[in-house]
């Protein structure tokens, strides 16, 4: 009898002993567990180029914060990446939000989706599952819905517009001692282009003097440029706003320009976002064809990210970092920023902790304005600022605002 008490005790001991073995094992398993976040954006058709920068710098970013110890409030949890296609079309963005909403229900949060028509489209299926969602897509409507789960981080398209064309203005003044008279547009019909014209047809040209000479809209992929650029041509305007989303239909303009005898410098030519400053333009393109050619953009690399693009250079052998991959590595560091406040990885969590941050260096470096990182109860980024690039022999630089940029602006001379 009495063996067999000791034999039951040692087998409870035993089995307690398991317990604890397997409960310090499932804690440590949880300790180092994956927060999924999420990268929707073109991976496909004529915006894959900047869905795969998107990527390299969300590669990038996390490979950094998994080295650095991963989210300290969740026992060092690793972040884990996935990518969801928004293809070419608006449709297709939606689908593929529906897919990344069904098939990912661990997802906490998650960046996308490069153009403003896709963004919108995206984040009316992630609104509803309550999906926080940051994006650096300029259309003003994205932060204008009333919705609690989108945080947007730029400059947005109406912002763009009402503080570059005085900019522009004054740079156009003080180099030439002239002021331009007259403007013409040609641009693509996608949201982006829209908002960042849609405060100007309203207000500004009339109120700045300018009149419209050229107003040319195409839909994306553009097959070709000649009536466009020959419209151009004809009327000749004192400033050109060039507003594509693709990168080949820059060059199909671009290069249409020069056919034309306004390229290099002959007619003063401005963008907005930045597809048409990206690399593959200088590897497809004579890089002459691009010299003076500027582009208001909400983020590019200023004085202040020295050591970041030697970095990025280094690791992805990418001559510049981007708008889109500047933004997407900054969202990776405000993920890690907002899952450490919200100690917990869980939507709701995280979305009150995005609309709680007041950060001031860290991921608010990456962003251009005061220094500072904080998002206003629609979900927009306080005091967010535009910046102005400009091709210089070959590279896309900073030019203004002057505490930003890396070179002065050259103004190109008709």
């Amino acid at each position: 009898m009495r063996n067999t008490i000791i034999s039951g005790a040692r087998q409870a001991v035993g089995m307690m002993l398991a317990a604890v073995t397997l409960t310090a094992t499932l804690g440590a398993s949880a300790q180092t567990k994956e927060v999924e976040v999420g990268l929707i954006a073109p991976m496909s058709g004529p915006w894959a180029r900047q869905g795969q920068v998107m990527k390299m710098a969300a590669d990038m970013a996390i490979e950094s914060i998994n080295q650095q110890g991963g989210i300290r409030s969740l026992g060092g949890a690793k972040l884990k990446l996935s990518v969801f296609d928004a293809g070419d079309t608006v449709e297709k963005a939606k689908n593929a939000a529906q897919r990344m909403v069904a098939d990912s229900p661990n997802l906490v949060v998650a960046t996308g989706a490069y153009l403003s028509s896709f963004t919108l489209a995206v984040t009316e299926v992630t609104e509803r599952a309550q999906l926080p969602v940051v994006t650096f897509s300029y259309s003003d409507l994205i932060t204008s819905r009333g919705f609690k789960y989108v945080f947007q981080t730029s400059a947005t398209g109406v912002q763009q517009a009402e503080g570059s064309l005085p900019a522009l203005l004054e740079m156009a003044e003080k180099a030439s001692g002239q002021r331009p008279k007259t403007i013409g547009i040609v641009m693509d019909n996608t949201a982006a282009s829209v908002a960042f014209v849609k405060p100007m047809r309203d207000h500004q040209f009339a109120k700045l003097g300018l009149s419209l000479v050229v107003d040319e809209t195409f839909t994306p992929p553009l097959a070709n440029a000649t009536p466009l650029i020959q419209k151009v041509r004809s009327a000749r305007p004192d400033i050109l706003l060039l507003l594509p989303t693709a990168i080949p239909d820059a060059k199909l303009l671009l290069e249409k320009m020069n056919e034309f005898g306004l390229g290099r410098g002959k007619l003063p030519t401005i963008s907005n976002g930045a597809a048409i400053l990206d690399p593959d333009l200088r590897t497809n393109m004579n890089i002459e064809q691009l010299e003076g050619v500027m582009a208001v953009v909400a983020n590019w690399t200023t004085a202040a990210q020295k050591d970041f693009v030697a970095e990025v250079k280094k690791k992805t052998g990418e001559p510049w970092p981007t708008q889109h991959f500047v933004t997407t590595y900054g969202d990776m560091w405000i993920f890690k920023a907002a899952l450490e406040a919200a100690g917990k990885a869980d939507r709701e969590a995280v979305a009150k902790a995005l609309h709680a941050m007041n950060l001031t260096g860290g991921p608010a470096s990456f962003f251009p304005g005061d220094g500072k990182l904080k998002f206003d109860d629609n979900g927009h980024r306080e005091n967010a600022s535009l910046l102005i690039v400009q091709w210089q022999k070959g590279v896309p630089i900073t030019v203004y605002p002057a505490k930003d940029a890396l070179s002065p602006p050259l103004w190109p001379k008709q």
